[in-house]
């Protein structure tokens, strides 16, 4: 499935709670892995690829996994590294995020599950519950790095096919604690 890159409304836009979990929704969590690891990523959300749906997929440490309508409890110790998106190829941040999550929601065939993370995977699914709640990662940056980031997208080759298509990047404020960063 084609990845849909900054600057695509469908990015900024809360997605939906899943209700049927049907047929459907098992293709749907196909596409988004077999997208995810042809890409490659770490991670792939639903509104990445067009379906504003709150489904996500992951694939960490050769784990892959995917979690639908997702709600997180984070640890309050902060981790910060190197993060990107496949919604903005090539562009990487230090991005503040909790070191550990457990994440509660629902497996494809409406099964609860828990998963809990630290690190990479905590990080993963941070980023990819962001997705869902019509956040992106450059949300998260402290104002300079926001700016340098916004700079870097302006003079990407792929940002043009967005804006020459009228769509106009916005920001939103996480509705997660940034414990006091990147904002």
């Amino acid at each position: 499935m084609p990845i849909r890159l900054f600057g695509d409304p469908v990015l900024i836009t809360p997605a939906a709670e899943v209700i049927d979990f049907d047929k459907e929704l098992r293709t749907l969590v196909s596409d988004l892995t077999e997208t995810m690891l042809n890409a490659p990523g770490a991670g792939l959300a639903a509104p990445q690829i067009g379906v504003p749906l709150r489904v996500f997929v992951w694939d960490v440490d050769e784990a892959l996994g995917h979690l639908i309508n997702p709600t997180l409890d984070l640890s309050p110790e902060l981790q910060e590294g190197t993060e990107g998106c496949l919604s903005f190829p090539e562009i990487l941040y230090d991005t503040p995020r909790a070191m550990r999550v457990v994440a509660k929601g629902w497996n494809m065939y409406g099964e609860p599950i828990s998963v809990e993370g630290s690190e990479l995977l905590a990080r993963a699914i941070q980023h990819e519950t962001d997705h869902l709640d019509g956040i992106v990662f450059i949300d998260r940056l402290s104002p300079e790095n926001r700016k340098l980031a916004m700079k870097e997208i302006r003079e990407s080759d792929w940002f043009g096919t967005a804006a020459s298509a009228g769509l106009t990047p916005q920001f939103k404020t996480s509705p997660h604690s940034t414990f006091g960063l990147g904002l």
